[in-house]
């Protein structure tokens, strides 16, 4: 009968065998534009991702609430019905660091994403889709917060 050390010890070389093989996925490792994430406005955004200034458009939307009582914790979706979308995006104006999130959808996933920001006090927020054309399209929301998530 087997040990725990054992096991290990068998597990750890089996592992080894199979990942120099090239059996084993790789490690998923996130990677980002940094420059895009210390953009403190639109304009630096804009250049930091290279795209063109974004204009409004029913093809997107985004949701969240209208009073955020902590904004710590502010649940925002943002979705396209637009065929070809390459990046979704989630700007909060008035934070520090505008870019919120983003999202890389492949062909196979629908562009809908529901996630949790951190909202220093009221804001526009944003949701921005580009394209696989590279054209540049949002929806905005205006979500006030009553207790502030950034600084306090």
């Amino acid at each position: 009968m087997q040990n725990r050390r054992q096991m290990l010890q068998r597990s750890a070389a089996l592992a080894g065998a199979l990942a120099g093989l090239g059996l084993l996925p790789r490690a998923a490792q996130a990677a980002w534009n940094s420059a895009a994430f210390e953009a403190k406005n639109m304009s630096d955004l804009v250049k930091a991702l290279g795209v063109s200034a974004p204009t409004a458009s029913k093809d997107v939307s985004i949701t969240g609430p209208d009073i955020a009582e902590n904004g710590a914790v502010v649940p925002v979706g943002c979705a396209s019905s637009l065929a070809g979308v390459k990046q979704l995006l989630i700007l909060v104006e008035k934070n520090p660091n505008m870019l919120a999130a983003v999202f890389e959808p492949g062909d196979s996933v629908e562009p809908s994403f529901n996630t949790r920001v951190k909202m220093g006090q009221s804001s526009n927020v944003f949701a921005v889709a580009i394209t696989a054309d590279n054209k540049v399209l949002f929806a905005q929301k205006e979500i006030k917060v009553t207790l502030g998530g950034c600084g306090g």
